[in-house]
């Protein structure tokens, strides 16, 4: 079980595995075919006032972590996402030009620590 992030503008590979959409809005200039998704979990994406309010901001990440945990956490899709990842190698895909400071970050955190337990 491998757990990779990619931004949607890069090609899919095989080795990607189920390659999962965590953002709530689709990406620009991608269409659903060169997209190569499994599924697109938009649920489990940030709210659009926590993006808003985060605007990518280095220093409200560990504000953000907390906040976008607390969003997600009970979430059904985010057992689905678990699963997903129990059965075999995922790739949680993002939009955000920040490849240290998305929301896929704080999902493959989150569930690398889960499946840890």
């Amino acid at each position: 079980m491998r757990i990779q992030l990619k931004r949607a503008y890069q090609a899919a590979e095989p080795s990607d595995g189920k390659r999962l959409l965590v953002d709530r809005l689709w990406p620009r200039g991608i269409s659903k075919e060169d997209a190569k998704l499994h599924l697109w979990l938009k649920e489990l994406a940030p709210s659009t006032e926590l993006r808003q309010w985060f605007a990518h901001d280095p220093a409200k990440w560990p504000e953000f972590q907390r906040r976008y945990q607390a969003e997600f956490i009970n979430k059904p899709e985010l057992d689905q996402l678990v699963d997903l990842a129990k059965k075999g190698d995922i790739c949680l895909v993002y939009a955000a030009k920040d490849e240290r400071h998305n929301g896929a970050q704080v999902l493959k955190a989150y569930i690398e620590k889960h499946l840890s337990k």
